[in-house]
């Protein structure tokens, strides 16, 4: 059947589902009609009816907005997504939501709208799939072998993650990424002419990409072309700047920013109808169409024709097979988790918790080969890594540790992609003051429900002579605020080991790992004390069933609060102290663990930590106190700049006794 014809089928679903929700964006499905035409049809390998066929190829919709295009992409091709589905576009709890979600709709690869994100989520799957195909493909049995597409626009582009993303992934050579760049050079705002003149073939030719330049979006020849141009590439990541018309058919609206975010109306739909010779009403796809569209037939031929090659793979490379299979199904292996439970168990002499992680990344890091990641330039300092960590580069794509560079966002989102590849466990790294570079990918992490592992370290006041600009305060408060995500500050190794446990295990929840600088002497801890880590708050100092007071602190804090305790008890005070490391996990106890830490109605509370104190009130109850941050930090060296903030065992013990005191009067 015509392209032209079935190209139409998704500009009429993305018309009638926009204006049936009264909301939406029709102008980018419309635009990108022909080109997704000839991607989906003559290119991409996929299979509806096994979304999640591994060596399926990729698509990304970077510009998310245009969701429509994605959902009727899906519909059209056979994916269980239905036009009552359609019909329900942006209703609450339907499969079509307003921008697509991973977790919500068969087919969606990643959750998109944050423009730019998507095509750095692409960089990671791209990434990913280099990252496999050198470790698992073999001389004549090739298993890993399939091409990450994305469709972005202007903002995309405009967005300085694209910038990091799409450096990064030519200087990694990553040649199976294929960018469609949908120049129709409309944004919310108007013609972006009056505010982004990037030469963008430039631009990504500096990157070390192939450029493809000047190709109409409306002219299928052109498209074929030029993605039989990208797929011959072997060294290089490949940009398709297409020119095309937002709102492609609509005498009103097209080339116009009215055509961008908001429904074009029943009126000028039947304008369009007539004008594009489309004679079916809403929502009504002609049988013929549905059978030129349908992807199910070729989808099962190619899952099935790789099926054989996994068969004869398992043959001649059985360890390899399973390996891969475990990776598949997101199960860590038993010699992991054994030896996690022994180091746990295990004394260990001083250290920073930065050094803590490292020393626990070595523990297992060499029996995990999904572990993949790296640092923003600061591998030296984070410490991210462990022995004999192979590094991630163009001539030896299987290592595993990715030199970042100065890209906190690009990499975090980059991690995403990674992750939502599948076999792989990213995880990525800075100082925690930079954690705010990243933060809205941090949020995807958590909205998408993948378990990427953030390292956080130089964690606060604490870090000392770099001053303000690089200590942490407020940064421990606002990554508890993101929901779906566990913040873990661990005051010694052992407390370190089992926050990486957690993560480690986790089948849907991120992980960031607040770590010191400073040297942190390991806390003395009985055998039930050490399994209580595992519930993100537990009793680490007294024994009192009636306490007179309760310290609770974290990370670096928690020593000085269990000194202040110990010297107060010579003054007969029983003061239990709290170390909690993960509130969230601390919160998903059980109210009776909770109450036997915390008493209920309990006034004589003390939290102690070296940030902003707003996540602490709800366990201070109303007559608690707290030693916390209300402004910068200082430049000093470390113990000078926490001693003038009352980070001291003598203030703990001032605070406490007044809170005690009080209370006696």
């Amino acid at each position: 059947m015509n392209n032209r014809i079935l190209a139409n089928a998704i500009r009429f679903l993305s018309i009638d589902a926009v204006n049936k929700a009264n909301s939406g964006h029709p102008g980018a499905p419309m635009g990108m009609a022909d080109i997704a035409t000839v991607l989906w049809r003559e290119f991409l390998k996929h299979n509806p009816k096994n979304p999640n066929w591994f060596n399926r190829d990729r698509f990304v919709l970077s510009n998310g907005h245009g969701s429509m295009l994605l959902y009727s992409l899906l519909h059209l091709s056979g994916y269980k997504l239905s036009i009552n589905d359609i019909k329900k576009f942006r209703q609450l709890n339907s499969l079509t939501p307003g921008h697509p979600e991973c977790d919500i709709t068969p087919g969606v690869e990643t959750t998109t709208g944050p423009l730019g994100q998507g095509l750095a989520n692409g960089v990671g799957m791209a990434l990913a799939e280099k990252n496999l195909a050198a470790e698992y493909n073999k001389p004549g049995n090739t298993i890993i072998d399939h091409n990450t597409y994305v469709f972005a626009g202007d903002g995309c582009l405009m967005e300085g993650v694209s910038h990091e993303a799409c450096s990064l992934a030519g200087t990694m050579k990553l040649n199976k990424l294929i960018v469609f760049y949908d120049m129709n050079s409309i944004s919310i705002d108007g013609n972006v002419n009056g505010w982004f003149t990037d030469d963008i073939p430039s631009r990504f030719k500096s990157y070390g990409w192939n450029v493809v330049k000047n190709i109409n979006g409306h002219d299928f020849v052109s498209i074929r072309q030029a993605i039989k141009n990208a797929k011959s590439q072997i060294t290089k990541p490949t940009i398709i700047c297409c020119k095309t018309v937002i709102g492609y058919g609509s005498p009103k609206y097209q080339g116009t920013s009215a055509a961008h975010g908001a429904p074009i109306g029943k009126d000028e739909a039947e304008v369009v109808r007539k004008r594009l010779g489309w004679k079916y009403k809403p929502f009504n796809i002609p049988k013929e169409i549905y059978m030129s569209w349908d992807g199910c037939t070729k989808g099962k031929k190619n899952e099935d024709q790789w099926n054989k090659k996994i068969q004869k793979y398992k043959k001649l490379y059985k360890k390899e097979y399973n390996e891969l299979n475990r990776r598949i199904k997101n199960k860590l292996s038993a010699i992991t988790i054994n030896n996690l439970n022994k180091f746990i168990l295990k004394t260990h002499k001083p250290m920073a918790t930065r050094k803590s992680s490292q020393v626990v990344m070595s523990v297992f890091g060499k029996y995990m080969p999904e572990l993949i990641g790296g640092s923003a330039d600061l591998k030296g300092s984070n410490l991210s890594y462990y022995d004999d960590m192979k590094v991630f580069s163009p001539n030896n794509p299987s290592g595993k540790y990715v030199y970042y560079g100065v890209r906190e966002f690009g990499m975090s989102a980059i991690s995403n992609g990674i992750y939502l590849h599948g076999a792989m466990r990213p995880f990525a790294s800075t100082f925690l003051i930079f954690s705010e570079y990243a933060k809205n990918a941090i949020r995807m992490s958590a909205l998408m429900k993948l378990p990427v592992v953030y390292i956080f370290t130089h964690d606060s006041i604490g870090l000392g002579e770099d001053g303000p600009t690089h200590q942490a305060v407020e940064q421990i408060s606002s990554l508890r605020l993101i929901p779906g995500l566990d913040v873990w500050r661990p005051a010694d190794t052992q407390e370190t080991a089992v926050a990486w446990k957690h993560a480690l295990l986790s089948q849907e929840t991120p992980s960031a790992l607040a770590l010191t600088r400073q040297t942190l002497k390991e806390l003395p801890k009985s055998k039930i004390q050490n399994e209580n880590i595992n519930k993100g708050g537990y009793i680490v100092f007294g024994s009192s069933n009636k306490p007179d007071g309760i310290i609770i602190a974290s990370g670096s804090e928690v020593s000085i609060a269990l000194q202040a305790a110990m010297e107060l008890k010579d003054k007969d005070l029983d003061i239990r102290v709290i170390s909690m490391p993960c509130q969230e996990v601390y919160e998903r106890q059980s109210v009776a663990y909770k109450n036997k830490c915390i008493p209920k109605n309990f006034d004589n509370i003390l939290a102690v930590e070296s940030g902003k104190g707003q996540s602490w009130f709800k366990y201070i109850g109303k007559e608690g106190s707290m030693i916390t941050m209300e402004s910068f930090g200082l430049s000093g060296t470390g113990n000078d700049v926490m001693r003038y903030f009352g980070f001291t065992v003598s203030n703990i013990k001032k605070q406490i006794q007044k809170l005690i005191n009080r209370k006696n009067r």
